[in-house]
């Protein structure tokens, strides 16, 4: 009986101790996306070295349509005195190991930035390594799709015709279980 109930205590505090960890990754996690998004916002460079791995890298199309990419330390030297005064919010966040994706929304007064983030946990802190963003219209939502049957999702209705989401698609046949999709 003794034994009973040191192995509950156990598995007790074991179960607590994950929940904790995934608490603090979590927290973690969105410091780091709040360092971004509170630092540019109010233009505190500080806030923002903290946010980004130093060698990160920003990228999107340019006008032209070529790729256009920026070191982070020119970004943050460009931000402007004061800030770039957006309201912000971060759509979302997914986690595995040391390496993490995020999605986030920088509302300006005629546009917006949609920034899709990767993440990777150095030295025990999470960083963003690198952001792909695109300057699109306010009225845009950000369109989302899982694989494993979550289905196809917009974070808010678009008006038919003004740019949003395509219609979902059927989901495509599930393989076969011998099938690992590299033959």
């Amino acid at each position: 009986m003794k034994l009973n109930k040191s192995l509950f205590a156990l598995i007790a505090l074991l179960g607590i101790s994950v929940s904790t960890f995934a608490q603090s990754e979590d927290d973690a996690i969105k410091e780091t996306l709040n360092n971004y998004l509170d630092g540019g916002a109010v233009g505190d460079t500080a806030r923002l070295n903290r946010a980004f791995f130093p060698y990160a890298n920003l990228r999107n199309l340019s006008k032209d349509g070529k790729v256009s990419e920026m070191p982070v330390k020119k970004f943050i030297a460009a931000v402007p005195a004061g800030g770039a005064k957006w309201s912000s919010k971060i759509i979302n966040y997914s986690y595995a190991g040391t390496a993490a994706t995020a999605v986030t929304e920088e509302e300006l007064p005629t546009f917006k930035f949609v920034d899709f983030l990767n993440l990777l946990k150095i030295n025990g802190e999470w960083k963003i390594v690198s952001r792909v963003y695109s300057r699109v219209e306010k009225n845009i939502a950000v369109a989302s799709s899982s694989p494993s049957g979550g289905g196809f999702s917009t974070a808010a209705s678009v008006a038919p015709g003004k740019g949003g989401a395509p219609a979902a698609k059927k989901p495509a046949p599930k393989p076969k279980p011998s099938d690992d999709g590299w033959k």
